[in-house]
C-alpha cells in the first residue's frame, strides 16, 4: 500500500494540487469581490513606475507573450528538439502543454467573464480579463522549456542561470500587462498558479510515460 502511494503521489502532483487551490481561492475571492485591496494597491506600485523607457520596455514584453512571438518560439523550440536532439517525446509535450494552456484560458474567462481595468490603460485589447492569456502562455512556454532543457545542462550554475532568465520573462510578462492597463494583479497571479497546475499535471504524465517505456525495454532484455 505505501509503495502504492508513493508510486501515484509525485512531486508534480503535489505542485498541481497546490496550484490549483491557490487558483481556486483567488477565483473565489474575485467572485466575492473581497481582493480588490490586493490589487489596488499592487497597481498603484507597478503603474508608479511610468515613464517613456519603461513603457517601451513592458510594450516589448508584452509583445514578446502575445500570440505570434508565442507560436514563433514554440515552432523553433519544437524544431531543435527534432533536429537536434530527436526528442520526439519532448516535441508532443510541449505541444500539450501550450495548446492545453491556451484551452483553459479561453475556457476559463468564458466561466467568469471579468471586465478588464478602464483606469489608466495604455494600451487597448478586448476579451475578458481573468486570467491574463499572456501570464499563462509565458508560464506554459518558459516553464516547459525550462523542464526539458534542464537534464541538457551540464553545469549547476548554467541552470540556475536558465531558471533565471525564465522567471524574468514570465515575471516581467505578467508585470506588463498590469503596467499597461489591461489586466488586475490578480489576473496575472491566477493565470500564473492555473498553467503552473496545467504544467505540473503534463510533468506527472510525461514521467509515468517514460517509466512505463523505461520498464517495457527492461523487460524486453530480460
Amino acid at each position: 500500500m505505501n509503495q502504492n502511494w508513493k508510486k501515484n503521489i509525485s512531486i508534480p502532483l503535489l505542485v498541481a494540487a497546490g496550484c490549483l487551490i491557490a487558483f481556486v481561492s483567488i477565483a473565489l475571492s474575485i467572485s466575492d469581490n473581497q481582493i480588490h485591496t490586493f490589487d489596488d494597491t499592487l497597481i498603484g506600485w507597478i503603474q508608479g513606475m511610468e515613464s517613456p523607457g519603461m513603457t517601451r520596455c513592458m510594450q516589448l514584453f508584452t509583445w514578446i507573450g502575445s500570440e505570434v512571438p508565442v507560436v514563433v518560439i514554440t515552432i523553433l523550440a519544437m524544431l531543435v528538439l527534432y533536429i537536434y536532439l530527436r526528442h520526439k517525446r519532448e516535441l508532443l509535450f510541449l505541444a500539450c502543454v501550450i495548446a492545453g494552456s491556451t484551452l483553459l484560458n479561453a475556457l476559463i474567462k468564458l466561466v467568469f467573464q471579468r471586465a478588464r481595468p478602464t483606469i489608466n490603460r495604455i494600451i487597448e485589447v478586448s476579451g475578458y480579463s481573468f486570467p491574463s492569456g499572456h501570464s499563462m502562455a509565458a508560464f506554459s512556454l518558459y516553464g516547459g522549456l525550462a523542464f526539458l532543457i534542464w537534464k541538457h545542462v551540464p553545469t549547476a550554475t548554467g541552470r540556475v542561470l536558465m531558471i533565471i532568465v525564465s522567471a524574468i520573462f514570465i515575471l516581467t510578462i505578467g508585470m506588463s500587462r498590469i503596467y499597461l492597463g489591461v489586466h488586475y494583479p490578480s489576473d496575472v497571479v491566477g493565470g500564473y498558479f492555473l498553467s503552473g497546475c496545467w504544467l505540473a499535471v503534463c510533468i506527472w504524465f510525461y514521467q509515468r510515460h517514460l517509466e512505463r517505456l523505461s520498464l517495457l525495454q527492461s523487460k524486453s532484455l530480460a
